[in-house]
C-alpha cells in the first residue's frame, strides 16, 4: 500500500492558504499547517497583526484536524529583505519586498524546513499560480544539490518545472513568484492552481472559516501608479503610513522638489527615499498637482513635472542586473539569436506590454518596450512573459531616456540646422 504523502501548507491566516490547506486534505494528503512569523511587532510603532493571524491560522488547522507549527524567520527577514530594502531607498530606487519575500523566505527558508526539518514530501501555498507538473510529479523530485560549477554538464537530462499564470487572471500571482529558485518550485504545489478568489472564498463559507472571510485582505506591494503612495502594505509589515514607517529607519536627509522644465524650485521634502516615480508630490501651497520624475542622490533634488502624463514620465527601454529565469537557463530562442519577443510588467496586474528583449554577455537584459510605459522605476523587478508562462524577472539597474528629453534633443538638432 503507497505511504500516504505528506505536505506541509504555509498559513498566513488570511482565506487562500486556509482553502488551500482544505484542499490538501480533501485530496488525502496528510498536511501540516505552518505559519511564519517574519517581523517582530516590538520592533516598530506601527500595529502589528502578527498574533492575530497567528491564531486565525491556527484555528484553521484545529478545524482540519491537522497539525500546527510556528516558524520565526524574523532574523532572516531583517538580514535578507527589510535591510536591502533600506539600502536600495538610499541608493534612490523602489524596491519590491514581496517579491524578495518569496525568494528568502518563502521559497528558501521554509521551504528547507518544510523539506528537511519536517520531512516533506512536498510544500503547498496559497498563491494564485501554476507549474507545468502534476501534483504526483512534485513527490518524484528529489533534492539535488545545486551546480557547483557556473554552468552545468550540457549533456545533462534536464526537464525544468514551468511557472505559469493561475486561472484566475485578475488574481494572478506570477508577479510576486518570478524570483523563486527552480529547486524549491519543483517541490512546490499550489492548490488554488484551477480557481478563482469567488470560488475559493465560497470554499472558505462552506467550511466554516468565517473567522479569516472576515479579514480586510492587504494590499501588498507598492503602488507606483496611483497617487496613494503613502499607505501601502510590505510583505507581512501591513498596512501603515509608508513615509512615517521609513522615517522610523532612514535619518530625513531634506532636499527641494525641482521643476524638471524650467529648474525652479517649488518646495521641500523630507528625503529622497519616501517619494518613488510617477507619485503625486505633496508641495505645500502649489495648487495644481505635481509628479516625481526623476530623483538626484548627490544633491538631494527631487525633479517634479505638472500633470500625471508628463512627458518626463514615460520611457520604453530598461536594463535590468542579472536576469533570474524560473528554469534556470534563458529560453532556447534567446540562448540562440540574443534576442526574442514577449511581454513585460513591473507592477503586479499592469496590462503586459509587448517587448523585446537582448541577452547581454554578463546575464542581464535590455527590453525595448513596443510603447513608453509611465513610472519606470529603478530596484523594481521587470518580470517577463511568453503567452500564460513567467519566465522570471530581473531587478531594474538602468532606464532609457525619457519622451521629454528625447523631445529636447529633437528641438535642439531642429535649431542647429
Amino acid at each position: 500500500m503507497a505511504l500516504i504523502k505528506h505536505v506541509v501548507c504555509a498559513m498566513s491566516g488570511g482565506v487562500d492558504s486556509s482553502v488551500a490547506a482544505l484542499l490538501l486534505k480533501r485530496r488525502g494528503y496528510n498536511v501540516t499547517g505552518v505559519f511564519m512569523k517574519n517581523w517582530d511587532s516590538l520592533d516598530e510603532k506601527g500595529v502589528c497583526t502578527t498574533e492575530k493571524d497567528c491564531e486565525d491560522a491556527y484555528r484553521v488547522c484545529q478545524s482540519l484536524d491537522v497539525p500546527f507549527h510556528q516558524v520565526s524567520y524574523v532574523k532572516e527577514y531583517w538580514h535578507e529583505v527589510f535591510s536591502n530594502l533600506l539600502k536600495e531607498y538610499e541608493r534612490g530606487r523602489t524596491p519590491n519586498p514581496d517579491i524578495l519575500c518569496n525568494k528568502h523566505i518563502k521559497f528558501n527558508h521554509f521551504h528547507k524546513y518544510a523539506i528537511d526539518t519536517l520531512g516533506a514530501d512536498a510544500m503547498a501555498t496559497g498563491h494564485y499560480a501554476r507549474t507545468s507538473q502534476e501534483d504526483d510529479e512534485v513527490f518524484e523530485q528529489a533534492h539535488t544539490a545545486p551546480p557547483t560549477t557556473l554552468f552545468r554538464d550540457r549533456f545533462e537530462i534536464r526537464n525544468p518545472v514551468k511557472l505559469y499564470k493561475g486561472a484566475d487572471l485578475l488574481k494572478d500571482q506570477t508577479f510576486f513568484l518570478s524570483q523563486i529558485p527552480q529547486q524549491a518550485l519543483r517541490q512546490t504545489m499550489f492548490p488554488l492552481a484551477g480557481l478563482t478568489k469567488e470560488f475559493v472564498k465560497k470554499m472558505a463559507a462552506e467550511a466554516g472559516f468565517h473567522h479569516v472571510l472576515k479579514k480586510k485582505e492587504v494590499n501588498t506591494g507598492f503602488k507606483l501608479t496611483g497617487v496613494s503612495f503613502q499607505s501601502m502594505g510590505i510583505c507581512f509589515i501591513g498596512e501603515r503610513n509608508f513615509e512615517n514607517f521609513i522615517l522610523e529607519y532612514l535619518d530625513p536627509k531634506p532636499g527641494n522638489f525641482v521643476s524638471i522644465e524650467d529648474g525652479t524650485v517649488m518646495g521641500t521634502h523630507k528625503g529622497w527615499f519616501t517619494l518613488t516615480l510617477g507619485q503625486r508630490a505633496r508641495i505645500g501651497g502649489q495648487r495644481d498637482a505635481w509628479f516625481v520624475v526623476d530623483k538626484d542622490i548627490v544633491t538631494g533634488d527631487v525633479f517634479v513635472a505638472p500633470t500625471t502624463n508628463h512627458p518626463a514620465l514615460f520611457r520604453d527601454t530598461v536594463r535590468t542586473e542579472r536576469f533570474h529565469w524560473v528554469t534556470e537557463d534563458p529560453p532556447p530562442e534567446l540562448a540562440r539569436t540574443q534576442m526574442m519577443d514577449c511581454h513585460f510588467r513591473f507592477i503586479h496586474q499592469m496590462p503586459l506590454v509587448p517587448c523585446t528583449v537582448t541577452l547581454n554577455m554578463d546575464g542581464s537584459v535590455w527590453i525595448l518596450l513596443s510603447q513608453p510605459v509611465r513610472a519606470l522605476t529603478p530596484g523594481q523587478f521587470a518580470v517577463l512573459y511568453k503567452g500564460d508562462e513567467c519566465l522570471g524577472s530581473g531587478k531594474i539597474t538602468q532606464l532609457g531616456p525619457s519622451e521629454f528629453t528625447l523631445q529636447k534633443g529633437r528641438e535642439r538638432m531642429k535649431d542647429d540646422f
